[in-house]
């Protein structure tokens, strides 16, 4: 059996830790973590990478042409491309209230687009 080894810097909290993520068959190993939530975010990012998504969408009415959105829970990083094709499809008319969702469920995955500013 091949063991794939990844080095990965863990964004979960301001550390920063430097990660080695060794897969082995069905066995991960984290290394490099100083707390829980670096073995869990390498141990994701190798078995499913996934993403927050802020952007803009544009609406009438508003003060400006557009408004900040964004996911509401990370997404599959492998949907990250189509969920820009949703946000840049969407068309809104103010007003909008920060937290209200302008796509619900996007790709099947859960996961809705708010706005995060009131306009």
């Amino acid at each position: 059996m091949e063991c794939v080894e990844k080095k990965l810097v863990c964004v979960s909290c301001p550390m920063g830790c430097r990660l080695t993520v060794k897969v082995c068959g069905d066995e991960i190993t984290v290394t490099g973590n100083t707390c829980k939530r670096g073995e869990v975010y390498g141990k994701n990012e190798v078995t499913d990478p996934r993403r927050m998504i802020c952007s803009t969408a544009r609406i009438q009415g508003g003060v400006h042409p557009v408004v900040p959105v964004k996911t509401d829970k990370p997404i599959p990083e492998k949907l990250k491309f189509k969920c820009m094709d949703v946000i840049n499809s969407l068309d809104l008319k103010s007003p909008v209230t920060a937290g209200d969702v302008v796509a619900a469920n996007i790709l099947d995955t859960d996961v809705n687009i708010v706005v995060t500013r009131n306009m």
